[in-house]
């Protein structure tokens, strides 16, 4: 979930980061950092949080006429 109450301290999603490389950021509090790292200033932005993808719909268990309309 994008804006539950508890979020996970991480530098990827703070907007004192700016993701520089895979697994760099530029904080303007601490410098390059780790994305795995979090201190105290951090700060959520909604708007950096990249959602997971939805995994792909699984038809086989279905069969040609349970996509038909009735009689």
């Amino acid at each position: 979930m994008l804006f539950r109450k508890r979020i996970e301290k991480s530098c990827t999603y703070c907007s004192y980061g700016t993701q520089l490389e895979d697994g760099v950021i530029l904080c303007t509090k601490r410098g390059l950092i780790s994305a795995d790292d979090a201190c105290r200033k951090f700060f959520y932005d909604p708007c950096k949080r990249v959602p997971k993808k939805a995994k792909p719909l699984n038809f086989s268990k279905y069969d040609e006429e349970d996509f038909t309309l009735g009689d």
